[in-house]
């Protein structure tokens, strides 16, 4: 399976998507650090706040396949530039986060995330799950089984 790497502004739904993929019980979590998990990157939003902070998403974005730009569908702006993706290495998506929110702008979150030079975009709310599964089988490469559902066979071969 390929790894992928969460930027985006705080709020914008990167933990919560991490748990949702890992189909874990969707709870409040704020990061405070990189957390790198076996196919999961998920930063700080702060990080892609901050000037001085925004160097370690570089580096951290070397040790991911995919760096998934997450976009709240209720933001009031875009963090990103116009193409910014063409300063990455590696295949950028865009993730437009909270569709199900009764003030969503799917729309528009798409648009800046064109703007930003992403060509794959994925609608996700991670409280539905709608979106979820396709993100997965995007990431997925031929006879891939995702980490956690693994760890899971294994327990349960134990009990």
């Amino acid at each position: 399976m390929r790894k992928i790497i969460f930027i985006g502004r705080s709020e914008a739904g990167k933990t919560t998507l991490t748990q949702a993929m890992k189909g874990e019980h969707i709870t409040y979590h704020k990061t405070q650090y990189v957390n790198n998990y076996d196919v999961i990157i998920d930063t700080p939003g702060e990080y892609a706040e901050t000037k001085t902070l925004g160097g370690a998403l570089a580096v951290y974005s070397y040790e991911a396949d995919v760096v998934g730009l997450l976009l709240s569908a209720i933001e009031p702006y875009s963090l990103y530039p116009p193409n910014v993706t063409t300063l990455c290495n590696r295949e950028v998506i865009g993730i437009v986060t909270k569709i199900d929110h009764p003030q969503a702008n799917v729309r528009q979150a798409e648009e800046w995330l064109r703007l930003a030079g992403c060509e794959k975009i994925f609608r996700i709310s991670s409280y539905t799950g709608e979106g979820v599964p396709e993100l997965l089988e995007f990431l997925k490469e031929d006879g891939d089984v995702l980490p956690w559902e693994e760890a899971k066979k294994q327990e349960d071969q134990y009990i």
